[in-house]
């Protein structure tokens, strides 16, 4: 099980996809101008027993026609397991859609964002056959926000800001700009902001701050995104239930179906596919019109 601040911090790019360009103009990286940005299956699956999952996962298409992928990783602490994964996920994702892959580590400490940003190195030392290189957001090179006027500019982005940096000492300073821009912004958009910055800063001290400057205006926000997270890990935990029945009976799942069924966010209609699947002789059966 992920943490809440693992969530809230690759969760915001899928909530606001936009937030990678102020991401990448922070890191000080030209990029090309997006026409389009589309949130992807995140399961990199090859073999069954083996299951990877990218934190999330984007295509963004370009203002010249082409596309590219940005995956996102949420890292709390050093875990030498990951590097190959990570490895893993930028040949798979090149090999299954063809499209350039962009790897981005977002981390909450400056230990843990230093062992991410080197490279990945495989083959021989002097003469790799594969290197991947992590662009990495921390506390090194996240801006800390304290001005409520810039924070309203682009909210996404003091978010992302006062979750990296939740434990720095002037995260009080962050959360205070952050605050003022809230309850001068929409009441539906500040409750999903409010909520991911609560999940955000976790079990630190930095969020009795958050809900002491939120006050009871809080209380009317609290629950919306998690609420949110609890629906999309059932309806992700039906869809993987599904497939694993059909596997066990022996009932062929074309790449299309298998698509279908992994894309599908409406729980009601998992349902009813799941208690088919428990019969149904093929695939088609299963994904029938009611």
């Amino acid at each position: 099980m992920v943490s809440s601040p693992h969530e809230a911090h690759h969760r915001i790019f899928q909530e606001n996809p936009g937030l990678f360009a102020s991401a990448f103009r922070t890191l000080g990286i030209p990029f090309p101008e997006p026409v389009a940005v589309s949130l992807m299956d995140t399961d990199l699956t090859e073999i069954r027993p083996l299951e990877r999952h990218v934190d999330t996962l984007l295509r963004i298409d370009l203002v010249d026609g082409g596309s590219l992928l940005l995956a996102i990783e949420a890292q709390g602490r050093k875990d030498p397991d990951k590097r190959s994964s990570w490895a893993y996920y930028l040949a798979h994702l090149y090999a299954k859609f063809r499209y350039p892959c962009v790897l981005l580590v977002v981390c909450r400490d400056k230990g843990t964002a230093e062992w991410a940003s080197e490279p990945i190195r495989i083959g021989l030392d002097k003469h790799p056959s594969l290197v991947a290189l992590p662009l990495v957001l921390g506390p090194h090179n996240v801006p800390m926000v304290t001005d409520a006027a810039t924070v309203a500019d682009d909210i996404p982005m003091a978010v992302f800001s006062a979750i990296t940096h939740s434990n720095d000492h002037d995260i009080a300073a962050i959360l205070e700009a952050l605050a003022e821009a809230l309850r001068a912004t929409d009441a539906d958009a500040a409750a999903v902001f409010a909520e991911f910055t609560e999940a955000g800063l976790g079990a630190t001290p930095a969020r009795e701050i958050w809900r002491n400057l939120m006050g009871t205006g809080l209380s009317h926000f609290r629950g919306f995104v998690a609420e949110s997270f609890r629906d999309e890990g059932r309806v992700e935990g039906r869809g993987e239930d599904i497939l694993r029945i059909l596997a066990v009976r022996g009932v062929a799942v074309p790449e299309e179906a298998r698509q279908r069924i992994a894309g599908c966010k409406d729980l009601a209609v998992l349902d009813v596919w799941f208690e088919r699947a428990i019969t149904a002789t093929t695939v088609d059966a299963v994904l029938a019109e009611s």
